[in-house]
């Protein structure tokens, strides 16, 4: 379990494309922030995203393949762009060593790429699978299957991986969560109102659809996808919320492998566990109460359910890299989710194919060609200045009693940053890929996956692992490791400037640290200690303290209304609005500590103060959405939408007071018994 930045699960995985406008605003400084998009007639007292954005959200056209278009989300798309240039490169060179990463990685791009034998083979990649399947006597056979799926890369029934003790977070255990579902959460099932209706409508048309590609008549296939939803809507009804699912505490059931045996009988989890090859005595059980209703409905759902489940979930997962009616069936309901129009070229799904399962082999060759040493440097010079300024923070909070201060100021001393790409890579070369296998190949590298996975249980935690590919545009706080993690990816404009001022760098992945950095000490993070374990290190004073300013954050987000009658979710985005508030607070102090923040110089018109916030308006967080893709973040996404990460943060930041003279009677003003400064 990790924070990242990313704001959008389902952009980055339908794509992104090239945005066509320039910057032709002249500036004898060659500005690199792009202020081109501003709407001067909006006071930025009272709206600072529009101020910064708004003949921007006026003029701009999402494209047609796309949820949502800007800042954060361009740079995506020059991230998948270099990586199309690396693996057109090493597909075609004729020299490349035998077996190499390099080899490895342009085989399967090569393979990927073949859409004629791709449509040419149709379904029949995965029809011995589907036979199989169709040949389950009993439980003992089904679980059977779902262990040899797991060792595909799948993920039946439920969600099993392998990662540090959150309580001894130096070991590697296995966990078992809940899991099993189609739609994005558990609520999808039992909502009532028209656009939930509609999802669900869509994504049973989506289930009938496979099943008639597989060769089922429709009044067949309308009974088969009736029955796959009735079968998750029974795992749907013990799951929890994704508010439930934060609470780190609650999350965390270790278990013997005995008492997990004897609660669930019907699962057969000796049988189980060892078809899985997973040789433990304990495991941790995130939510016991999923597995006892799973236990239950092994026995309760007719075998034919569970073969029709499993036989949807099969074609669900390798339908992208199945023939175009495949693919055509998966977006149709996919765009129900983000409101896409078009579905992306197929060589940017390829990337991301590769950058998902060979990420270690595409990762040499993009940081190789895409990532300057110096930016490394910089960077971590940055993360420096960041992490005094937060301890100097902490020193001077009129809340906290010293006897938590020291604990958290242990806590972020010890705090490991990881920047560009991991020490070591990944040896793939076990893994066999062909030109002329897509799926074959794939579930190689699923299998690949598995191993490593579970060749990692008992054993110490590898705490130079990274969780994140170096191409990708995001970042990420590991609580167990106390880590901070920046790819190389996100090391570029809109978030870093390599040549550009300190404003505009601090306003934008200055930010970025502080929030990565903040997430230690968030409404969960704040559990974890400086090891990385579960462990209360508050006095329940301070506790108390932190719990009711919190409440204060919460409170002031659940009055943002994005959508219709849709408001932000204070709870299950409280982690992340704490974050981005003390990221905001904290890059601002930071950037007040360099010679640059005291000088006179104007840019662009704009003071080094007014060009930190606008970095990260203007820049990072330009972007506008698709009302299906909003709602779908509102519904699910730890996250608050770009504009609400603008104006929640400066609202409560002093800095920004002072930047553009904001005053009581002005929208943006809050009051300073209710503005928020937990860091």
């Amino acid at each position: 379990m990790y924070h990242s930045l990313k704001p959008l699960a389902f952009i980055l995985i339908f794509g992104a494309i090239v945005s066509s406008c320039k910057n032709n605003r002249s500036s004898v400084n060659k500005d690199p922030l792009d202020l081109t998009g501003m709407d001067t007639s909006v006071r930025p007292q009272d709206d600072f995203f529009d101020y910064a954005n708004g003949d921007w959200l006026k003029k701009t056209t999402i494209p047609a393949s796309l949820p949502a278009w800007g800042g954060m989300l361009s740079l995506a798309d020059k991230s998948v762009a270099d990586m199309r240039i690396v693996l057109d490169s090493v597909a075609k060179d004729k020299n490349i060593i035998p077996g190499s990463y390099a080899q490895e990685a342009g085989d399967l791009y090569a393979a990927g790429m073949d859409s004629s034998l791709v449509e040419k083979l149709g379904i029949s990649p995965v029809q011995a699978d589907l036979d199989r399947i169709n040949t389950i006597k009993n439980t003992g056979d089904l679980m059977k299957e779902v262990a040899l799926e797991y060792s595909m890369g799948l993920s039946p029934l439920f969600d099993f991986g392998v990662s540090g003790d959150a309580k001894n977070s130096a070991v590697n255990i296995c966990y078992f969560n809940q899991g099993g579902l189609g739609l994005p959460n558990r609520d999808y099932y039992f909502q009532n109102d028209s656009a939930a209706k509609k999802i669900r409508a869509g994504y049973t048309q989506y289930i009938t659809k496979l099943f008639e590609l597989a060769g089922e008549d429709s009044v067949a296939a309308i009974k088969v996808a009736a029955s796959v939803l009735a079968t998750e809507t029974a795992l749907a009804k013990n799951s929890r919320t994704p508010v439930a699912l934060r609470d780190p505490l609650a999350n965390y059931h270790k278990m013997a492998v005995a008492s997990l045996v004897k609660s669930n009988p019907n699962v057969g989890w000796i049988d189980l566990l060892s078809e899985m090859q997973i040789h433990a005595d304990t495991v941790i059980v995130g939510q016991p109460e999923f597995y006892k209703s799973l236990n239950n409905l092994v026995k309760s759902v007719p075998l034919n359910d569970w073969k029709n489940y499993l036989e949807f979930h099969f074609m669900d997962h390798f339908a992208p890299y199945l023939n175009n009616a495949f693919v055509q069936a998966r977006f149709d309901y996919a765009k129900l989710l983000t409101g896409q129009q078009a579905i992306e070229p197929r060589w940017k799904r390829m990337c991301r194919m590769i950058d998902d399962n060979l990420s270690d082999a595409l990762g040499q060759l993009y940081v190789q060609r895409f990532f300057p040493p110096e930016s490394k440097k910089r960077m971590l010079d940055l993360v420096n200045n960041l992490q005094e300024t937060f301890a100097e923070r902490i020193k001077g909070l009129d809340w906290m009693s010293d006897s938590t201060k020291t604990k958290a100021l242990e806590k972020l001393n010890a705090m490991v940053k990881k920047i560009g790409y991991p020490d070591k890579w990944k040896d793939y070369s076990s893994v066999h890929i062909s030109k002329d296998s897509l799926v074959a190949d794939l579930r190689n590298c699923g299998h690949f996956a598995y191993m490593y996975a579970i060749g990692k249980i008992g054993k110490p935690v590898d705490k130079s692992e990274w969780y994140m590919t170096p191409p990708t545009v995001d970042a990420y706080y590991d609580p167990t490791q106390n880590d901070i993690n920046f790819p190389a990816g996100i090391l570029q404009p809109p978030f870093f400037y390599k040549n550009g001022d300190d404003a505009i760098n601090y306003g934008a992945i200055g930010i970025v640290i502080g929030h990565e950095m903040t997430h230690g000490f968030d409404d969960e993070g704040r559990h974890y200690d400086s090891n990385g374990n579960l462990k209360d290190w508050w006095t329940p004073q301070d506790a108390k303290r932190f719990t009711q300013r919190a409440d204060l954050i919460v409170k002031q987000y659940e009055g943002y209304t994005v959508l219709d009658s849709l408001h932000i979710n204070g709870k299950l985005t409280e982690g992340e609005n704490i974050a981005d508030i003390g990221g905001s607070i904290i890059a601002y102090a930071a950037f007040q500590r360099t010679p640059e923040a005291h000088k006179d110089t104007l840019i662009d018109g704009f003071t080094p103060d007014q060009r930190f916030f606008l970095s990260l308006a203007a820049g990072v967080w330009r972007v506008k959405y698709r009302p299906a893709i909003l709602r779908t973040m509102l519904l699910n996404n730890p996250h608050s939408p770009a504009k609400y990460r603008v104006i929640g943060p400066f609202s409560d930041n002093s800095g920004f007071y002072k930047a553009f003279n904001v005053k009581p009677g002005d929208k943006m003003y809050r009051p300073d018994s209710i503005r928020v400064s937990l860091w």
